[in-house]
C-alpha cells in the first residue's frame, strides 16, 4: 500500500519531516481562516453586498483551493517518488493564489473592475505556475502504481485556469444577452465544481479510500483510474465548451460522459469496502457520503440539462449548488482533513492517535446533521425547511472548526498530550462554547433572512420634505433588467419598493446607502421600506457580472414643485397636490385591474368576397393603458388601436365613419388605398358621417389613422390601426398574429403637458396593441413545432420599430410589399425593422415547448412596455 503520511520523496538539503509540518500547519491554518470568513458572510447575507457569492467563493476559491494546491503538490511527490519543490516557491505559489483571491472578493465586493481583472489574472498566474510544478515532478521521477492520479490534478489545474477566466466574464457582464449569460454561468459552475475540485477528489479516492480503510489497493486500481479520468476529463471538455456556446445537447452528452467515469470509481470504492473496517470510520464514513451527493448532482445536472432550455435549467442547478457545495465538496474537505490532518501534523503513533482522537469527537451527529441539511437544502420543500437545513450543515461545518482550531494550534507547540480525565471534564465546557457560536450565527442567520422588508429603515408615512407622501411602486427582476429602470419622486417621499424576482435565475436588489432583499428566487417577493428619500441613488443586483450587464435602476429625486401629467395613481397620502409622479416611473410589473381582458392578437383570416363594409365610430373611451393605469384616448370603434380590417388584393372596403366625439372633428386616412384625399379624408364634426371607399391593388401591412391637424396629437392619443392585404399565394400557418406598435403618452388628451412630451417625443411608454405590457402578463399560447406569423405595423407616431423574438429565427421575412427572405433561402433574419407607418410580417417555427419573449429590440422602447411573450407548450 502507498505510504500518503510524507511520501518517499527525498528531501533538499536541510529540509525534513519537521520543516513540511510547520508548512502544512501554516497552509492550514489559511484553510480554516477562509472558513471562518465564509460562515461570517452567510451570516451577514443582508448587511454585506454580495454577501451569498463571497461566502461561496470564501469557501471555494479560498479554503478549498488552498486544500487542493497543498495536497495535489504533497500527494504527487508521493505518488511519483519525487523530490520535493523548493519551500520558497512552493510558499510564493500559495501566497500568491491566497491574494489573488482576496482581491477577487474585494474587487467584486467593491465593483472594482480594475482589481478584479488584476486579481483574476493573477490567479491564472498561480494556476498556470502549479501546473507547470506538477508537470515537472513527473519528468524523471520514479513513479510508482498511481502515477495517473497526478493527471487528475493537472487536468483539475487546467480547470481552475479556465474557471478563473469564465468568472472574470460574467463579472465585467461582457457575457451578452441573458442566454449566453446563462450559458457561461453554467459553464464556469461546471469546470470549477466538477473540474477543479471533482477531478482532484475522484483521483485522490483511488488512493485515499484504501489507506482510510487500511487495506491494500485493488488490482485494477491503476488502469481503472486511467479510464476514469478519460471519461470524465473529456466529458467535463466538450460539456463546459458546449454551455459556453450555448449549446445544451451536446453538454448533456458530455455529462453523460462525466457520471459514467464517476460511476465506474464509486464501483471500485464499494468493491474495495466490503467486509474492512476502516481505520478511521468519521473519514471513511464522511468520503463516501460526500461521493454518493456528487453522483446525486450530476444525474440531476444531466436530466435538467436533457429537458430544459439553458436560462431554465440554470433555476434547477443553482438548487444542485446546496448539494455540491455543502454534501459534496465540505463533506469531503472535512473528511480528508479528519484523517489526513493526523498524519501529517503528528510527531509519532501516539501523537497520531491523540490527533485522530480529538478530530472525531462526536464524528457521528455531526455526519447526521450536516447530511439531514443537506436533504432538506436540495429538496424541492417549503422555504423554512431550506432554511432550516442550511443552518443544521452551518452547524455541523462550526463544529468542525471548533475541533479543527485547537489541533492546528497545539500542533505548533509540540505533541498534543492523551486526553485525561481532566481534559475529558474539559469536554463539556469546550463543546458548550461551541454550541455558543452554533446560536449566536443561527440567530444572526434567522434574523436577517426573515421579514419582508429586507432591512428597511423607516416607517410608512414617515414625514419629510415630501409633506407625507407615500409611494410604493412594484420592481421587477426580469431578464437581466430591473423594471421600472428609473424612479422619479418628490424630495421626502417616503418610498417602498415591491420587488419580485420573475426571472429563473435567482437576484436580488441593493439600493444604495440603503436596504437590501434577500437572494430571490423565482416568484419571491419581498418590500423595500427606503424612508422618506431626500437624494437621489442607484439600485442593483449584486450578484457578480449583473450590474455591469445593466441590472440597475435610478431612484431620482425631485423637487415638489412639478406637475403630475401621468395620470398614474401611485400615491397614498392626505397631501397629494403638488407632488410629482415620474412619467418613466409606470409600475409595469403591477396587476392590471380585476376582469381586465387583454387584446385579441390573433388574426383571423381574409372574409369571404370581394366587398368588406365596416363602421368606424369616433368617440373619446377611457382605457386601461398600463397595468392599474386609466387613460382617456381617442380611439377608431372604442379601441386604441382601431379594429384590424383585411382583405386580398383587388378587393373593396367601403368604410362609414361616424363621428360620435363631441366638440371635436375628427377623419381618417388608409395607407392602403390611392385617391385623391380631399373628400374620403376630410374632417367631420361631431354627429357627421363619410362614406370613406378604396380598393386595395397592393399586398401588404398597411396603417390608417386619423386625418385631422395636428395628427401628432389624433394619432398619439390612439386613432390609428391597421388594414391587411395579403400577398397573392400567400401560405397557410398554425398562427397568425397582428402586432400594431405605438408610443403611449399619458395625461389629459390634448393638454400641453401631454403635448409637449409629443413634441419631444418622450412618451411614458411603448406598447404593442395599445396597451403597455399586456402581453407579458397574458402570453400568446401555442405549440412546440408550430409555424406562426407576425404581422406587425408601426404607428409611432414617431418611433419605429425592430421586431425580435428572442430564442428564434426568423425564415421569412415581408416588408412593405415584398419578400426580403424566404423560407428556401439558406438565410435568416432577426428583426423586422420598420420605421414609423411601415409595415409587414415574419414568420417562424418554435422548435420546443419554453417562454419567448418578443421586444422592440430598441431596449428603451422594451423596457418601457413594449414586450411580450409567447408560451410554448409541448
Amino acid at each position: 500500500m502507498t505510504s500518503i503520511a510524507s511520501g518517499p520523496g527525498r528531501y533538499p538539503s536541510g529540509f525534513g519531516a519537521s520543516e513540511v509540518k510547520a508548512r502544512h500547519l501554516r497552509a492550514h491554518i489559511l484553510v480554516v481562516g477562509w472558513l471562518a470568513l465564509a460562515m461570517t458572510a452567510v451570516a451577514a447575507q443582508n448587511t454585506l453586498p454580495v454577501a451569498r457569492w463571497l461566502a461561496v467563493h470564501m469557501f471555494l476559491l479560498g479554503a478549498v483551493t488552498t486544500a487542493i494546491l497543498i495536497w495535489s503538490e504533497h500527494f504527487a511527490v508521493a505518488l511519483l517518488h519525487a523530490r520535493i519543490p523548493d519551500e520558497r516557491l512552493s510558499t510564493a505559489r500559495l501566497a500568491t493564489a491566497n491574494i489573488a483571491v482576496a482581491g477577487l472578493l474585494i474587487g467584486v465586493w467593491s465593483a472594482t473592475p480594475v482589481l478584479t481583472a488584476l486579481s483574476a489574472a493573477l490567479l491564472v498566474a498561480a494556476a498556470t505556475a502549479h501546473l507547470v510544478t506538477l508537470v515537472r515532478l513527473g519528468r524523471g521521477a520514479l513513479g510508482g502504481r498511481l502515477k495517473p492520479v497526478v493527471s487528475y490534478y493537472r487536468a483539475a489545474t487546467a480547470a481552475l485556469i479556465a474557471g478563473a477566466v469564465l468568472g472574470w466574464l460574467l463579472t465585467t457582464g461582457g457575457a451578452g444577452g441573458p442566454d449566453r449569460y446563462a450559458g457561461l454561468r453554467l459553464a464556469h459552475l461546471h469546470v470549477t465544481l466538477l473540474g477543479w475540485i471533482g477531478l482532484p477528489v475522484l483521483g485522490t479516492l483511488f488512493m485515499l479510500w484504501p489507506t482510510v480503510l487500511g487495506v491494500r489497493m485493488r488490482d485494477r486500481t491503476t488502469k481503472l483510474s486511467r479510464w476514469v479520468l478519460w471519461l470524465t476529463g473529456s466529458g467535463l471538455l466538450v460539456a463546459v465548451a458546449a454551455l459556453a456556446l450555448g449549446w445544451r445537447w451536446p453538454a448533456a452528452a458530455g455529462l453523460v460522459l462525466y457520471a459514467g467515469g464517476a460511476a465506474l470509481a464509486v464501483d471500485l470504492f464499494v468493491r474495495t469496502v466490503r467486509g474492512n473496517r476502516p481505520v478511521s470510520a468519521a473519514a471513511a464514513w464522511m468520503l463516501a457520503a460526500a461521493t454518493c451527493w456528487l453522483l446525486v448532482a450530476v444525474v440531476t445536472d444531466l436530466a435538467l440539462l436533457a429537458t430544459r432550455p439553458l436560462a431554465a435549467a440554470q433555476s434547477g442547478i443553482d438548487a444542485l449548488l446546496p448539494v455540491l457545495l455543502i454534501g459534496f465538496v465540505a463533506q469531503i474537505l472535512i473528511g480528508a482533513l479528519t484523517h489526513l490532518l493526523p498524519v501529517v501534523l503528528s510527531t509519532g503513533p501516539k501523537d497520531r492517535a491523540t490527533v485522530r482522537a480529538l478530530l472525531e469527537r462526536g464524528w457521528l451527529p455531526r455526519l447526521v446533521v450536516l447530511n439531514t441539511g443537506v436533504s432538506l437544502a436540495a429538496l424541492p420543500l417549503p422555504g423554512p425547511a431550506a432554511t432550516a437545513g442550511t443552518l443544521l450543515a452551518v452547524a455541523a461545518g462550526i463544529a468542525f472548526l471548533a475541533l479543527a482550531v485547537p489541533v492546528l494550534v497545539r500542533s505548533g507547540r509540540g505533541p498534543l498530550k492523551t486526553p485525561d480525565s481532566a481534559a475529558v471534564s474539559r469536554r463539556p465546557a469546550a463543546w458548550g462554547t461551541a454550541a455558543g457560536v452554533v446560536v449566536t450565527v443561527l440567530a444572526v442567520l434567522v434574523a436577517n433572512s426573515g421579514g419582508d422588508t429586507g432591512g428597511g429603515t423607516a416607517a410608512a408615512g414617515a414625514t419629510g420634505a415630501g409633506t407625507g407622501t407615500t409611494r410604493t411602486v412594484a420592481v421587477t427582476l426580469d431578464d437581466m433588467r430591473i423594471r421600472p429602470a428609473r424612479i422619479e419622486v418628490a424630495a421626502g417621499t417616503t418610498l417602498r419598493l415591491k420587488v419580485t424576482n420573475t426571472d429563473a435565475q435567482r437576484h436580488d436588489l441593493k439600493v444604495e446607502d440603503g436596504p437590501a432583499t434577500p437572494m430571490l428566487s423565482k416568484g419571491d417577493t419581498r418590500v423595500l421600506d427606503l424612508g422618506p428619500v431626500t437624494g437621489s441613488r442607484e439600485a442593483w443586483c449584486t450578484l457578480p457580472g449583473h450590474r455591469a450587464a445593466g441590472m440597475t435602476m435610478d431612484i431620482v429625486v425631485k423637487d415638489g414643485s412639478a406637475t403630475d401629467h401621468s395620470g398614474h395613481e401611485g400615491h397614498t397620502s392626505a397631501a397629494t397636490e403638488g407632488n410629482a409622479t415620474d412619467r418613466n416611473g409606470l409600475d409595469l410589473a403591477a396587476d392590471f385591474s380585476t376582469g381586465w381582458q387583454a387584446r385579441d392578437a390573433d388574426l383571423a383570416p381574409a372574409p369571404g368576397g370581394t366587398v368588406h363594409k365596416t363602421e368606424l365610430r369616433a368617440a373619446h373611451t377611457t382605457v386601461e393603458a398600463a397595468p392599474g393605469v386609466k387613460q382617456q384616448m381617442w380611439t377608431f370603434g372604442g379601441t386604441a388601436p382601431g379594429p384590424t380590417l383585411r382583405g386580398k388584393v383587388g378587393d373593396v372596403f367601403e368604410i362609414t365613419l361616424v363621428n360620435d366625439d363631441e366638440g371635436m372633428g375628427h377623419g381618417i386616412d388608409f395607407h392602403a388605398g390611392s385617391l385623391a384625399p380631399d373628400r374620403p379624408m376630410r374632417t367631420i364634426q361631431s354627429g357627421e358621417r363619410l362614406v370613406y371607399r378604396f380598393r386595395a391593388e397592393k399586398a401588404g401591412a398597411w396603417l390608417y389613422h386619423c386625418s385631422t391637424s395636428p395628427m401628432l396629437q389624433h394619432i398619439g392619443n390612439g386613432m390609428y390601426g391597421a388594414v391587411v392585404i395579403d400577398p397573392p399565394g400567400l401560405a397557410k400557418v398554425d398562427h397568425e398574429y397582428v402586432l400594431v406598435s405605438s408610443q403611449l403618452y399619458l395625461g389629459t388628451p390634448g393638454s400641453t403637458a401631454q403635448v409637449e412630451k409629443m413634441r419631444q417625443n418622450t412618451p411614458d411608454a411603448w406598447a404593442f396593441n395599445g396597451i403597455a405590457n399586456q402581453y407579458a402578463k397574458r402570453p400568446l399560447k401555442l405549440k412546440a413545432g408550430e409555424r406562426a406569423r407576425f404581422w406587425v405595423v408601426a404607428a409611432g407616431p414617431s418611433d419605429g420599430i425592430a421586431f425580435h423574438i428572442v430564442g428564434t429565427v426568423f425564415d421569412t421575412v415581408y416588408k412593405e410589399g415584398a419578400y426580403l427572405l424566404k423560407p428556401d433561402q439558406a438565410g435568416g433574419a432577426q428583426v423586422l425593422d420598420l420605421v414609423a407607418a411601415q409595415g409587414g410580417f415574419v414568420e417562424t417555427t418554435f422548435p420546443e415547448a419554453g417562454h419567448y419573449a418578443f421586444v422592440d429590440h430598441d431596449m428603451r422602447h422594451a423596457e418601457a412596455g413594449a414586450h411580450g411573450m409567447v408560451e410554448v407548450s409541448d
